[in-house]
């Protein structure tokens, strides 16, 4: 299985790139903004109605566009027309990865498009796939969503993979069957997916399952630390951190 990158273990990873002052999260001027510090960078894909991999956290257009509905129900066209708060547009993975080429490390989170951590997937792995076998920088790919990575393990099987884990608390995660949360924060189907890292939330870094994984020697990186303090807190159990807020 192919290792994480050492861009992605050595400088500290921007979560959804440097954004704030006025750079809106996951945006051009946020990624240009971690370049220039020398930070990797982590981002989110969504897909659009037409297949395409549009660099987007939210399910929903709402908090960061002036339109409202589903992320996946408009085309790709139609969501790099949205404005976003910096006044730039929502960018395809593509677009972001030309723009990187390669100058810094890239974590690339595969948002789940089952709605509970199931098989119901497909069609934005394929697409992701595509666009990083065809990358030359460093880069890898990770999900909350176990199916994806096993999707991702064959389709591009040269580009290093992860799970994104953490307690799935019922707090957290009211909408995903308190079942699959057990089961998922255990990391079950971390040597099915071949993985050869966790991304897991700082609050429960001494859990077994992150635990678990330490003890094989793979990397075990952790989001999202937002202080100085949860920071050198965090490094005790963690190989890496995904920040935001602050400068580390």
């Amino acid at each position: 299985m192919p290792d994480l990158h050492p861009s992605l273990l050595l400088p500290p990873i921007a979560h959804r790139g440097l954004h704030g002052a006025g750079k809106t999260e996951n945006s051009r001027s946020a990624f240009e903004a971690a370049i220039a510090r020398g930070y990797s960078i982590e981002l989110d894909v969504q897909m659009s109605s037409d297949g395409e991999a549009m660099v987007f956290h939210d399910y929903e257009l709402s908090r960061l566009t002036p339109a409202k509905g589903a992320t996946r129900q408009h085309s790709a066209a139609e969501l790099a027309a949205l404005p976003l708060a910096d006044g730039s547009r929502i960018p395809t993975l593509e677009q972001v990865l030309k723009q990187v080429s390669g100058q810094v490390g890239v974590l690339v989170e595969i948002k789940d498009q089952d709605g509970a951590m199931g098989e119901n997937i497909g069609q934005l792995e394929a697409r992701v796939a595509e666009i990083v076998n065809a990358y030359r920088g460093p880069v890898a790919v990770m999900s909350l969503n176990p199916h994806a990575i096993y999707h991702m393990q064959r389709l591009a099987p040269a580009v290093a993979r992860g799970l994104t884990t953490c307690r799935f608390s019922a707090t957290d995660w009211p909408m995903l069957p308190r079942k699959r949360a057990e089961e998922l924060a255990l990391i079950p189907d971390y040597d099915a997916c071949r993985a050869s890292f966790i991304s897991h939330h700082f609050k429960s870094l001494d859990h077994p399952g992150p635990n678990r994984i330490r003890q094989t020697g793979d990397p075990v990186l952790c989001w999202t630390i937002k202080s100085e303090f949860d920071e050198h807190t965090a490094r005790r159990l963690a190989d890496n951190i995904t920040f935001e807020g602050y400068l580390p």
